[in-house]
């Protein structure tokens, strides 16, 4: 790969998860303390919001093993406690929203430093998850794919119950 191309590459992925995260941010921001444990879809609003973090706190990392080893993980054991996001059940823990927004900082540092150490070679590899079977490169994509997937479900909750105004983050993070 053309160093021009990979430099270009990693600029627009950093630049889409920035407004992927921006948009996720706006809509921890914009949701009201009365609907913060309210239901979106089958889960409540604080549960969607933490799973779509831990989802791509997971995917930001290099394998399937490295997530329990970040230090924030270790600092942070009584909020991840059992890991319930890795088991195959309904979730049942809640989260605070001032959590939440320190975990979506760290997600969002993760990505910046996730994507500034890639190179040709490990963005053409395969992800590092088993159940994953496409490149690193890839992965980055269906990351934000999921992120935006999740803030499109918060953001029909926000509409719906409090006429909520989310607006479209092209590129970047954008202060508001």
């Amino acid at each position: 790969m053309d160093l021009h191309v990979l430099d270009s590459f990693k600029q627009l992925i950093a630049n889409q998860f920035d407004a992927v995260l921006c948009t996720l941010n706006t809509c921890i921001d914009q949701c009201p303390d009365s609907a913060w444990d309210g239901p979106v879809a089958n889960h409540l609003f604080c549960q969607v919001v933490f799973h779509t973090l831990f989802c791509a706190d997971y995917y930001l990392g290099r394998n399937e093993e490295s997530l329990r080893k970040q230090p924030f993980h270790r600092d942070n054991e009584h909020v991840f406690r059992d890991y319930e996001e890795l088991e195959d059940r309904k979730p049942v823990l809640l989260y605070d929203k001032p959590w939440i927004g320190t975990y979506l900082e760290f997600c969002r540092k993760k990505a910046a430093e996730a994507i500034a150490s890639e190179t040709a070679e490990t963005l053409n590899a395969r992800t590092g998850f088993e159940r994953l079977t496409f490149t690193r490169a890839e992965l980055y994509v269906y990351n934000i794919r999921h992120i935006q997937h999740h803030s499109a479900q918060l953001i029909m909750r926000l509409r719906l119950d409090d006429t909520a105004d989310i607006p479209w983050f092209k590129s970047g993070w954008r202060d508001l």
